[in-house]
């Protein structure tokens, strides 16, 4: 929704004190969704192949398909003037080929629908289209298709203005009309008959739960996937959960209070995150770290975040509260400002797309999610600050240092004795007959088994395993499409060939993290250099650096670009 539906959200819920055993998901499925926020049809069938399906996605959300208001903004996807598939990202045969190419990929596809409204203006659509407001010939609708409160002036204790009157100058749909209610039951068929599994409703508090059940109703397939964008906000008129008997919710609590936790409060207290603190039950609540709007206003994390955005994705993935969005967006600095290339990615990490689904702590948590399905908590040790671990049962077993050191000690789990891969950091760990293992845990990082994942020799089914005996770290900030490498001396680091210098990985940004295969005893001379989109290179300063690997072929290497 439009960025001012999260400013007017009010604060979360107390939180419920009383401990309780967090309740595991319904076994069955896939239930993470990779929201990939304006990006091209074409490029989210790429992604579907590439990386969401053989990293266990269930699922990946697009944004807005129908045609929509031009211009360069994000938000004007959210500005619909018709209901043909014909949108800055694509016209309709590009959708049906990237439906076809994600569910052969295993990856169903949600569409975030637009339904509550039309535009705020008058002009010509993305598929040329005219339209003026209260009047849209393609859609079509009249002005006795739009409610009378034609006001913006929102107060939201009263249930009638939120549900009846305009969201910021936007025409608000009467939804509780007949022929509205077929229109738009007419535009999701239309969607599942191209092979589309569920739907995003978008400002769903906007509109009655009754009129979107008569909706819903309507559809070929009743039975499609329902996730309801309502905000909760303390002491408003319209609850989130008067919407649990239409389908999914999205619990918007659940990303305020762990932006909270990470940021300055204990991750000890996590323990009983979810009904415990006072959120809509688990089966039905759909949850996320950020999405398109909270990272705008600050509601929530953001990429900004650096590891405390990466290691909160690593806990939702692991905790089994909730079906878990991960949004992967691009950087910005305007909130207003559109996708680059117009939402055409090119390659992850280039031209500003940050690619959050693809990050290898967060993208290995995907399987971790799907092997421990309905596997309860147990095993939870915390230090009483910072520093977590629990098993999902005797499938999986995580760690989360949050701390501002390292954490070393011996950790107890349910799995069964035998080798596993960290899928955090590809470095194989040995569990023994008692279940137990010791491990250090660096700053800001987290560990991660499941018996789906027994090694790291690349047959795994783990997503791009950073698997080497030299290690390397560098805070280096960076702007819009720049990556940072290493070169070197050495054949691993491209023989000072900047074309060949491996790229370091951005997920706990401005720190980039690699890791190579070096042999025992071989010394190097490198340093960190910046790669634009186009291929310019710029060194750090300073003389080369240098290493020996160790003779137990693991050399760990922390650095800060020169400048």
């Amino acid at each position: 929704m439009a960025a001012a539906l999260a400013l007017t959200a009010g604060a979360a819920g107390a939180l419920v004190a009383a401990p309780t055993a967090a309740q595991a998901a319904p076994p069955g499925g896939k239930d993470v969704t990779a929201v990939l926020f304006s990006w091209k049809f074409e490029s989210v069938a790429r992604a579907c192949t590439e990386t969401l399906g053989p990293a266990g996605y269930g699922y990946v959300q697009v944004s807005p398909p129908q045609e929509h208001i031009q211009g360069p903004q994000w938000w004007t996807a959210y500005q619909p003037v018709s209901y043909k598939i014909d949108s800055r990202l694509g016209n309709r045969s590009q959708f049906q080929s990237m439906v076809n190419t994600c569910n052969s990929a295993g990856v169903k596809v949600v569409v975030d629908t637009v339904i509550n409204h039309m535009s705020a203006g008058s002009g010509i659509g993305t598929g040329g289209s005219s339209y003026t407001k209260y009047d849209y010939p393609a859609a079509p609708y009249s002005d006795g298709d739009f409610n009378d409160c034609r006001s913006d002036s929102i107060d939201y204790r009263n249930r009638y203005q939120v549900q009846n009157c305009e969201l910021v100058g936007l025409s608000d749909l009467r939804t509780g009309k007949e022929y509205v209610r077929q229109r738009i039951a007419d535009y999701m068929n239309d969607l599942l008959s191209m092979g589309v599994a569920g739907f995003r409703i978008d400002a769903a508090k906007h509109m009655p739960a009754g009129d979107l059940a008569a909706i819903k109703s309507k559809l070929s397939n009743p039975n499609a996937y329902w996730k309801q964008e309502a905000i909760h906000g303390a002491g408003e008129a319209v609850d989130p959960s008067e919407y649990l008997g239409n389908g999914d919710v999205q619990e918007f609590r659940y990303a305020r209070e762990l932006k909270q936790v990470m940021n300055g409060g204990r991750l000890a207290n996590l323990r009983n995150f979810g009904e415990g603190w006072g959120f809509m039950e688990s089966g039905k609540s759909a949850v996320f770290v950020d999405n398109h709007d909270t990272e705008r206003v600050g509601d929530t994390l953001s990429y900004k975040d650096g590891a405390r955005y990466t290691l909160a994705n690593v806990f939702m993935l692991a905790w089994p509260y909730g079906a878990p969005d991960v949004h992967s967006g691009y950087e910005w600095s305007n909130k207003d400002a559109g996708p680059p290339n117009a939402g055409h990615v090119n390659a992850c990490y280039t031209d500003g797309w940050k690619c959050q689904h693809d990050w290898r702590e967060i993208s290995a948590m995907v399987g971790f999610r799907n092997e421990a399905r309905g596997q309860s908590v147990t095993n939870w040790w915390d230090n009483g600050n910072n520093a977590v671990a629990f098993s999902r049962g005797s499938k999986a077993y995580v760690a989360i240092n949050r701390e501002s050191g390292s954490l070393s000690r011996t950790f107890q789990t349910s799995l069964p004795a035998g080798d596993y891969c960290d899928v955090q950091s590809g470095r194989s760990v040995t569990v023994n007959g008692s279940g137990q293992f010791t491990a250090t845990l660096g700053a800001n990082t987290a560990l991660a088994l499941h018996t789906g994942a027994r090694s790291c020799d690349g047959g795994s089914g783990v997503p791009d395993p950073v698997d080497g005996s030299v290690s390397f770290s560098v805070n280096a900030t960076t702007q819009w499409g720049q990556d940072i490498h290493v070169a070197g001396s050495c054949p691993q680091l491209g023989g000072w060939n900047t074309a060949n210098a491996p790229k370091l990985d951005p997920a706990t940004y401005p720190v980039w993290k690699g890791a190579l295969e070096i042999p025992a005893g071989t010394s190097c001379e490198y340093k960190y250099i910046r790669k634009d989109a186009g291929g310019a290179v710029t060194w750090e300063s300073g003389s080369n650096r240098s290493f020996t690997v160790s003779s137990s072929g693991v050399t760990a290497l922390s650095d800060t670009w020169r400048n």
